[in-house]
């Protein structure tokens, strides 16, 4: 037998359901925000993410699926959402064209890392990216749609926040940094010492106890943001303040990826165990001049679907019925329900049933398909021409005539 690879897993029954009800959420609460729908490629060229996540970050030089294909093209496949959607956004010049897109997705990412509880190497993501708004109004409204997600799934975060200044700060910081780092750097670990070299603010988000100690008193680029960038920190604040939004600014937050500047955040809950982030995400304002675009700027979020199913099944989720489960006590009535239940389904999802069972037989059965109506025909239903009714939520159960049950579905 020829089992799933190690690390990719099926998404059925429960599970699928889960998968949906989340995905459903995040965009129904999208769409209020004024976001619409994209699909992108999962396989890319590697370039892309090497010139947007950036070399130094881990996911390009420990976890891409990358490879050359029979046509000699280095490509991989996607490890993260935002750089396929500003390719995309570029190659229909919208960065030419001016004005404001924003954009939702969701699907598969692929990294290469070891399995482990709510981490797989074959991920799903729900994000957005918007593009061409630089107001800070704008950073709140990504984080305000996060929070309102996160209250509709049921799930306690914790919002944690900063901001990486811009191309005017970063680099004075960034000296900084280095000059205090390269006094401790044969303390720190190997992967700390190869950022030094690379991106010396990704040292700030060493996961290792011992890094984190060394780096207590490292200088934060909070007390180095120039004027603007410091209102603009100071703005977000009081937006999420105004707005009922509770945070915990969090200097050493840099998020894993190159592309970050101004406001970077995380969601996090410990709801799956060790504290762990469930969202983030923060601007991106000189990505699509890294891509050879025009200069635009952007604000996105990712969220990790599988550590919230992880979370809602610690929860006991219960998913919602729905739709009709129709079916006859006799066989020489199944005809009829199948012509009715076709019918329904132009409105309606149906499930037919093609045998003839005894009606707890039936509602077992519809009860396990989680279906929110039942509709039976028996032979005294058929005799006046009626059908049994009965909804599996309320528990309300009639006898319809076959024209009274457009009135109740």
């Amino acid at each position: 037998m020829i089992n799933a690879l190690r690390g990719m897993k099926d998404l059925l029954d429960d599970d699928g359901k889960l998968y949906k009800f989340i995905i459903e959420i995040c965009e129904s609460v999208a769409k209020n925000y004024g976001y619409e729908f994209c699909e992108t490629p999962k396989m890319e060229e590697t370039g892309l993410f090497k010139r947007s996540v950036g070399e130094s970050s881990d996911i390009v030089g420990k976890e891409m699926y990358q490879f050359i294909d029979k046509g000699g093209n280095d490509v991989c496949l996607r490890p993260e959402g935002t750089a396929g959607v500003v390719r995309a956004f570029l190659e229909a010049k919208f960065d030419k064209a001016g004005g404001v897109k924003k954009y939702f997705y969701h699907g598969s990412m692929f990294r290469y890392e070891r399995p482990q509880r709510g981490r797989l190497r074959e991920f799903h993501q729900f994000g957005v990216e918007c593009f061409g708004e630089s107001s800070v109004y704008e950073d709140a409204s990504v984080i305000l749609m996060i929070s309102e997600i996160l209250n509709k799934l049921g799930i306690k975060a914790t919002l944690k926040l900063n901001s990486l200044g811009d191309s005017d700060c970063m680099p004075k910081y960034r000296q900084k940094l280095i000059k205090f780092i390269e006094a401790n750097k044969n303390e720190l670990c190997e992967d700390c010492n190869r950022r030094l070299e690379t991106n010396p603010i990704r040292i700030l988000d060493c996961k290792k106890e011992h890094c984190q100690m060394l780096l207590k008193n490292a200088p934060l680029i909070t007390e180095n943001l120039n004027e603007e960038c410091e209102k603009d920190f100071s703005n977000l604040k009081e937006i999420l303040i105004q707005n009922g939004i509770e945070f915990e600014v969090d200097p050493k937050l840099v998020r894993g990826l190159d592309y970050y500047c101004k406001t970077a955040f995380e969601f996090v809950s410990d709801e799956i165990g060790s504290k762990s982030a469930v969202a983030g995400g923060g601007r991106y304002d000189k990505l699509t001049e890294f891509l050879g675009g025009k200069p635009t700027p952007a604000i996105g979020f990712a969220m990790g679907c599988e550590r919230i199913m992880e979370i809602l099944k610690q929860k006991e989720f219960a998913p919602k019925r729905d739709g009709i489960y129709i079916c006859a006590l006799d066989e020489k009535y199944i005809k009829q329900i199948y012509s009715l239940g076709f019918n329904l389904r132009k409105k309606h999802k149906v499930e037919i049933s093609y045998e003839a069972k005894s009606p707890n037989k039936h509602l077992n059965l519809a009860d396990k398909k989680l279906a929110k109506i039942f509709l039976c025909i028996g032979e005294d239903e058929a005799k006046n021409g009626e059908i049994w009714y009965k909804n599996l939520e309320n528990r309300d159960e009639k006898r319809l005539s076959l024209d009274g049950l457009k009135g109740v579905l």
